[in-house]
């Protein structure tokens, strides 16, 4: 309870932040005044237009990302496992690419619309191949076919960006990741969708728990297995794919939270999943106003930051022999 206290308390912090700071600074009661009394003001257009939208643009795509990734790392029972094995990064990435260069998309929104679409049709297309075969769709199995699948999509919209240089200047600012330039009416269609993977992981941290004993032991204790492995697959490309489809390609989040957290929730699910979706938007957050500051007047994107954040933790991680397996 303490630890979730503490993320409560961080998110907190960092949302008021987020408003708080930018490129052009604004005092505090012009600031208050514009949010009690929209009139406008150079205060009241840039708190409405440009950081709150970006504030709750980070907040769901932050919880999407954090929790796909616990989900991933309870399915596969490996803590160093993102929601990226499953091939949806590659697969918005690769759809928003053939958007561009056959239909001529340009707009955020549309972006959003074709990576969404990309996304859980590379997850549909994993599950496919995993279940091929005598066995079924393993762990293993959709891991190494989302790992395949990830290499060729991105091996195509390499191709793509090569054969049509200026054509994909705009794909080459979404592949940065960045929560700039959002605004909520745009993100509005993706947003319930996250709400509805949020309530789909939620109603299946239970029998996550028991899963990642092994599917034996699950079904022992009465767990559908099937069932189970199957929501959480329609959550994690639910989460994974509107969070790219909102920001772009993030790294790190989905792969760095859950284990952080699992030190003091320990192997209990549903409070994996309850303190990822609190500390997924404070990191995104947090890495997001770090890149205001260290570049003013001019920022870095948060993907960028995450990096800068993520690799020092994923060696540390790595360092630990204990985080081979769950």
């Amino acid at each position: 309870m303490l630890g979730l206290a503490i993320g409560v308390a961080l998110l907190l912090v960092t949302v008021v932040l987020s408003v708080l700071i930018g490129a052009k600074p604004l005092p505090i009661p012009d600031m208050i005044s514009a949010l009690a009394n929209p009139d406008g003001s150079e205060a009241s257009e840039i708190l409405f237009t440009l950081r709150i939208p970006r504030t709750v643009v980070g907040i769901f795509a932050g919880m999407a990302l954090a929790v796909s990734g616990a989900l991933m790392q309870a399915l596969t029972r490996n803590p160093l496992a993102d929601p990226g094995l499953l091939g949806v990064n590659a697969g918005a990435a690769l759809a928003v690419a053939l958007g561009i260069a056959l239909v001529g998309i340009t707009t955020p929104s549309e972006y959003s619309v074709f990576s969404f679409v990309g996304a859980v049709v590379a997850t549909l297309v994993v599950l496919a191949i995993g279940r091929t075969g005598r066995y079924g769709a393993s762990p293993a199995r959709l891991v190494l076919a989302g790992v395949a699948l990830a290499a060729v999509f991105s091996g195509i919209s390499m191709a793509l960006t090569m054969l049509f240089p200026l054509v994909f200047a705009g794909y080459r600012a979404w592949t940065v990741g960045s929560l700039v330039g959002h605004d909520l009416l745009g993100a509005m269609p993706v947003l319930p969708v996250i709400v509805v993977g949020l309530i789909v992981a939620v109603c299946i941290s239970r029998g996550l728990g028991a899963l990642s004993l092994g599917d034996d032991h699950a079904r022992a204790l009465g767990t559908r297995v099937r069932l189970v492995r199957g929501a959480a697959l329609v959550s994690v490309t639910l989460l994974a794919g509107c969070a790219t489809a909102l920001i772009g390609p993030v790294a790190f989040i989905g792969l760095m939270i859950p284990h952080v957290v699992r030190r003091f929730t320990g192997p209990s699910q549903p409070w994996i999943l309850a303190s990822s979706l609190i500390y997924g938007p404070a990191v995104l957050l947090a890495a997001d106003i770090l890149g205001r500051v260290v570049a003013q007047p001019g920022e870095y994107p948060v993907a960028f930051m995450m990096a800068i954040i993520g690799a020092p933790v994923l060696i540390a991680m790595m360092a630990r022999r204990r985080v081979i397996s769950l």
